[in-house]
C-alpha cells in the first residue's frame, strides 16, 4: 500500500532548505526509497510550507528513515525551521489520476467497443493528432478521429492490453500491446484472416478534461510484414 508522509513547517530560509533537499537526494542516490516528492507554499502565509513525500509502502518508508543521511538531513532541516516541523503519516486508500481515466476511454470505449458518442465527451473539438501513419492532418478533429478508428475497426477485430501507464502534468503516456484478426481491407490488402499483433505507445495531452493532442507510435512495419505487405 502506498504510503505518504506529510511534513508541515515554517521557514524564512527556503532557498537553504531547497539546497538541503538537493544535497540529500544526491547523497542517497541509489539507496533512498522515496518515489515522489512535492513541496507546496501557502499562498496566505509565505513562510508556511508543506512537503508530500511518497513511498511504495510504510515498510519502504521505514527503510529510508534508517539511512544515516536521513537523520542528518532531519537535524539540518529543523535548524532551518521556525519551530519543530509537524508530521502526518498516511496510508493511501484511494489514488486516482483523472487524466488517466480520459486516456483509457479512447482505448476501451472508443477504439475497442466502437462507442463513437464518447468522442464528444473526451476529445476536444480542435483535437490534433501526431499519429505516425496520419497524412495531411486527416486524423485531426473529432471527425478525423472517427475516420481513423473506423478504418482500423473495419479492417480488424482487435484488443488492447495496456501494459504500463504514466501521468505527469497534463500528459498521459500508455504503453500497449495490440492483437487483431485481419477481417477487412487494410491499405489495399484484402482480408487474410490472419492473427496479427504489434506494440506501441500513445501520449495524450489533456486540456479541460478532454484530449487536445496525442502522439501515436507503433510497430507499423512489423504489422505490414505479418500481412505480407513487406518482406520479412
Amino acid at each position: 500500500m502506498t504510503f505518504v508522509q506529510v511534513i508541515d513547517y515554517e521557514t524564512k530560509r527556503f532557498d537553504e532548505m531547497n539546497a538541503l533537499i538537493d544535497r540529500y537526494a544526491e547523497q542517497t542516490s541509489g539507496r533512498r526509497t522515496v518515489t515522489h516528492t512535492m513541496i507546496g507554499r501557502d499562498r496566505d502565509a509565505q513562510t508556511h510550507y508543506v512537503d508530500l513525500v511518497e513511498f511504495p509502502s510504510y515498510e519502504e518508508a521505514m527503510r529510508n528513515s534508517h539511512l544515516p543521511e536521513t537523520d542528518r538531513m532531519f537535524q539540518e532541516m529543523v535548524a532551518l525551521c521556525e519551530g519543530m516541523p509537524k508530521f502526518m503519516n498516511l496510508d493511501v486508500v484511494r489514488d486516482e489520476y483523472l487524466n488517466k481515466l480520459v486516456a483509457n476511454r479512447v482505448f476501451d470505449e472508443i477504439a475497442v467497443k466502437g462507442d463513437f458518442d464518447a468522442i464528444e465527451e473526451c476529445v476536444a473539438a480542435d483535437y490534433v493528432t501526431h499519429d505516425m501513419m496520419d497524412t495531411q492532418g486527416r486524423g485531426n478533429g473529432r471527425d478525423g478521429l472517427r475516420r481513423t478508428i473506423g478504418m482500423w475497426r473495419d479492417a480488424f477485430d482487435f484488443t488492447f492490453d495496456k501494459t504500463r501507464q504514466m501521468a505527469e502534468g497534463d500528459c498521459v503516456t500508455t504503453l500497449w500491446n495490440w492483437k487483431g484478426t485481419h477481417k477487412g481491407e487494410f491499405m489495399g490488402v484484402a482480408p487474410t484472416g490472419k492473427e496479427v499483433s504489434m506494440s506501441g505507445c500513445m501520449t495524450c495531452r489533456i486540456e479541460n478534461g478532454q484530449i487536445a493532442e496525442d502522439w501515436w507510435y507503433y510497430d507499423a512495419p512489423g504489422l505490414m510484414r505479418q500481412l505480407g505487405m513487406m518482406p520479412g
